[in-house]
């Protein structure tokens, strides 16, 4: 399926949710939700905790919130995020998208497209399938070892298992109870979809760097924390 495909606003909406796991993104948060709201009815946000202001800026921009009240980690806000799509009467699909930006709405439509046409349960986004995205040297090194080391754990064999785009068939969803509450998380996902069986695909994205997550530092610090994670389990 082509990548670069136009999309048609809207056409998800009904059977798929959005799941934003939130935490201390506040000057940007609002305008990811009214993005997404353009095409996605159902987004749900996570707040692990901020202390920023992200829980009423989600909530105002349109999304449905749910709140840690104490910062536990992106794999228990995704987690929660799970458990709460596979109780929504008609929900089929689950897209996991980050807060910050990083992600195109163009791609995960497309994803769903693909999931959809061919009747897979997950489609995984890499970044390193196409040339759009730049990473930088020392950030792909990284991200590069922790998909070795997690293709290696895990028995599947992907280009980018750390992306946080995913598209998630909610059949695949309710198999999912992740114990890694931390980056690690990103492996177990993997590891646990792996095991369901179900088929799976990868799909090229783009991922944004933009400005904001470069001036928080978050790109390469979470590849670290990633592979540090990966490393001591």
């Amino acid at each position: 399926m082509d990548s670069h495909a136009q999309v048609d606003p809207r056409r998800h909406s009904g059977d798929t949710w959005i799941v934003i796991p939130l935490y201390n993104e506040g000057s940007v948060i609002a305008r990811v939700v009214a993005e997404l709201r353009e095409h996605f009815e159902h987004i749900v946000c996570v707040d692990d905790g901020s202390t920023d202001g992200s829980a009423d800026a989600a909530e105002a921009a349109g999304a449905r919130l749910i709140r840690h009240p104490v910062n536990l980690g992106q794999g228990a806000a995704l987690q929660t995020g799970f458990d709460y799509v596979v109780k929504q009467p008609g929900a089929r699909y689950l897209v996991t998208f980050d807060a910050d930006g990083q992600h195109r709405i163009e791609d995960a439509m497309l994803m769903l497209d693909l999931a959809k046409h061919d009747d897979v349960a997950i489609v995984f986004g890499s970044r390193f399938l196409d040339d759009r995205t730049n990473p930088g040297v020392l950030k792909k090194i990284v991200l590069q070892t922790a998909v070795w080391v997690t293709n290696k754990t895990t028995g599947l064999h992907l280009t980018d298992a750390h992306n946080g785009l995913r598209v998630i068939r909610t059949d695949a969803a309710a198999q999912i109870h992740l114990e890694q509450d931390r980056m690690a998380h990103a492996s177990e996902i993997v590891m646990k979809l792996g095991r369901t069986k179900l088929p799976w695909r990868e799909f090229p994205v783009e991922v944004l760097y933009t400005d904001y997550s470069k001036a928080k530092g978050q790109s390469l610090l979470n590849s670290v924390n990633i592979l540090v994670d990966l490393l001591v389990r």
